[in-house]
């Protein structure tokens, strides 16, 4: 995976977040559609670690590598 392909994933991350967002009933957060949009952000969020962990692991790797 390159860098633009995970910097594209991450601003998709952060664009369903925003989505997500959106959707909370704040007066009632755990009732209904609120509850799936909270699933929807902690998914978006457990995404951008994955992808930031991996683009740490590359660089770790060129960095071991030599290049």
């Amino acid at each position: 995976m390159t860098k633009i392909v995970s910097i594209v994933l991450i601003v998709i991350a952060v664009a369903l977040i925003v989505y997500n967002a959106t959707v909370i009933d704040f007066n009632n957060p755990l009732q209904g559609d609120s509850v799936i949009a909270l699933i929807g952000i902690v998914a978006a969020l457990c995404a951008i670690v994955l992808i930031v962990i991996f683009m740490m692991s590359k660089k770790i790797q060129q960095k071991v590598e030599g290049n």
